[in-house]
């Protein structure tokens, strides 16, 4: 949201931000609504935890100015936007496994906007995840705020904020924790990061989120009930989906039906402006629509397709690229024209090695891939699922005349690998047991209201303890995904990976695709309160987020 929003308005009274201004209100008391006491992100439990963790002692110090910037694209696109230091993405984080991060964000924004830094997929200590106000009080504008925590898990993870749709701005930055130990063998890497742009070119984030939610009430729908599910009774469940044991979490397949905006039509009398509302996005792979966003420009590592990033390398070499999905509404079917990839990593965390000519990646999805490069120019191109459009950046190895910036490589209708085909590789793959606790987790709402939510209820950010999904220390914890809506979503935990079935990846991100259902399963292994939402900026900041709160 813009400076005046109602999380700032909630934490105007706080002052200086931090973990501790929670103390009051999320310290393991129950809340005025009836909720069991919970463990408080400031909680002596928490502490604890994070001292068990593998630290090398050693600690990186950076400085994150979050402020305003007029943002090069390249081909002649500047953006007027905000971002880490003036560039988007920002400047690249790499620490060993073990080290602290210690990490200043110093706001710099203007008109008294707030804002935080949520460290994704990093399993870290709950007062440092960046999640106001469940987790800190936000940063104000003139403030800072150093977030301090051990990085110990191995992977391609980055950053951004967590305050409105603020992460559809530019302020992101790749988070690398290396292995010290990498068992890969490989002669480069080239960290690629994808992104769907608006800011400051044709409009902002708030405006689009203004426009999605408004814009649905101009159409004539044609009697069609436009309002999604209806509320379930409750968020959780003492035997869950026991028909959802032989449950095929990797069906792929379409809906069956049509979404809400491919059945709608403009009304004469609505006033509706459709600016930013894209139409007719459909996606197979998505089952059934694509996106609600139109947007004028998709990013590799900050360039247009026009104007792209070219990495140079060497024939026969063997690079691991680094690819995240930072996004907001938009995914991306990723292929190297000319090559194959090896899938070996997803969300940070190892699985058994894939062939594939591309892969589908979510938003907030990582996924790192082996290639030996040919000889030659050759496109490494995003197309926007479903968005009839793309972002491209260059491979060159040798001589050659670079592609146009629309070429679409065979590979893209090749063997196209999505995280539920993939396997856990043997060192990571959870013990097999069976769940202490399950919980429902319905995805509702619709386009017509633009009500998105969870398990019917749309999350109050003034009271994000009233409605917690809870969870004990020490237990193995299903969720089960169940989506009533015709809109795909990639749900996002924060503090845990989760492992998709009883052998599938092990992921924080993964698709739920409409009218289908995804079990994933977590060891509740580190205390505090943390967030589970889609991780559609628009569909998260409209309601679709609970709070996975431990008991105390």
């Amino acid at each position: 949201m813009n400076s005046i929003n109602r999380r700032s308005v909630l934490l105007a009274g706080l002052g200086a931000a931090g973990a501790g201004a929670l103390a009051a209100c999320s310290s393991g008391t129950g809340s005025s609504h009836g909720t069991p006491a919970l463990v408080g992100p400031d909680s002596k439990v928490v502490a604890a935890a994070d001292r068990k963790r593998n630290s090398t002692g050693k600690v990186r110090n950076v400085t994150l100015t979050a402020a305003s910037a007029m943002l090069d694209l390249g081909g002649g696109v500047m953006a007027k936007s905000w971002a880490f230091s003036g560039r988007t993405p920002g400047q690249e984080i790499r620490v060993n496994a073990g080290d602290t991060l210690a990490a200043e964000l110093s706001n710099q924004l203007p008109d008294r906007t707030t804002t935080s830094i949520h460290w994704h997929g990093i399993a870290l200590r709950a007062d440092m995840d960046g999640v106001p106000p469940a987790t800190q009080a936000a940063v104000r504008a003139g403030r800072s705020f150093t977030y301090r925590f051990i990085a110990d898990a191995p992977g391609t993870y980055f950053f951004h904020p967590h305050v409105g749709v603020q992460l559809d701005r530019g302020l992101y930055a790749p988070l690398i924790v290396e292995d010290p130990k990498e068992p890969l063998s490989y002669d480069d890497e080239w960290v690629v990061v994808l992104d769907d742009w608006v800011d400051g070119v044709t409009g902002t984030p708030d405006e689009v989120f203004a426009d999605l939610k408004h814009g649905m009430g101009g159409m004539d729908m044609g009697g069609m009930d436009m309002g999604g599910s209806s509320p379930s009774p409750g968020n959780s469940s003492s035997d869950g989906m026991s028909a959802m044991g032989g449950m095929d979490t990797g069906d792929m397949s379409t809906s069956g039906g049509t979404s809400d905006k491919a059945s709608a039509s403009p009304s004469g009398s609505g006033g509706m402006s459709m600016k930013f509302m894209l139409m007719g996005a459909e996606s197979k792979l998505l089952g059934g629509d694509a996106g609600d966003v139109k947007y004028p420009y998709h990013l590799v590592n900050g360039r247009v397709p026009a104007d792209p990033d070219v990495y140079t390398g060497k024939p026969g070499k063997r690079v691991r690229l680094r690819i995240i999905n930072a996004g907001g509404d938009t995914a991306y079917r990723v292929a190297l024209g000319g090559h194959k990839l090896t899938i070996t990593h997803t969300d940070g965390f190892p699985v058994r090695h894939q062939q594939v000519d591309a892969l589908l990646v979510g938003m907030g999805e990582r996924y790192d891939v082996m290639v030996t490069l040919a000889d030659g120019v050759f496109p490494l191109v995003a197309l926007a699922e479903g968005k009839d459009a793309s972002g491209m950046a260059l491979v060159r190895t040798g001589s050659g005349r670079a592609p146009q910036p629309d070429v679409r490589p065979e590979e893209l209708d090749g063997m196209i690998m999505t995280a539920s085909r993939l396997r856990a590789a043997d060192e990571v793959r959870l013990e097999t047991k069976a769940a202490d606790r399950v919980h429902r987790i319905e995805l509702t709402g619709g386009m017509g209201k633009y009500d998105w939510g969870i398990n019917g209820r749309r999350f109050d950010m003034d009271h994000p303890t009233a409605n917690p999904v809870l969870v004990g220390q020490g237990e193995r914890v299903r969720l089960d995904f169940v989506n009533k809506t015709d809109m795909w979503h990639p749900m996002h935990l924060h503090g845990h990976t989760y492992q998709l079935g009883t052998g599938g990846p092990r992921k924080d991100t993964t698709i739920v695709l409409p009218k289908s259902a995804v079990s994933v399963y977590f060891d509740a292994d580190n205390p505090g309160q943390w967030m589970l939402h889609c991780h559609n900026a628009y569909h998260g900041e409209a309601g679709m987020m609970a709070l996975v709160a431990y008991q105390a």
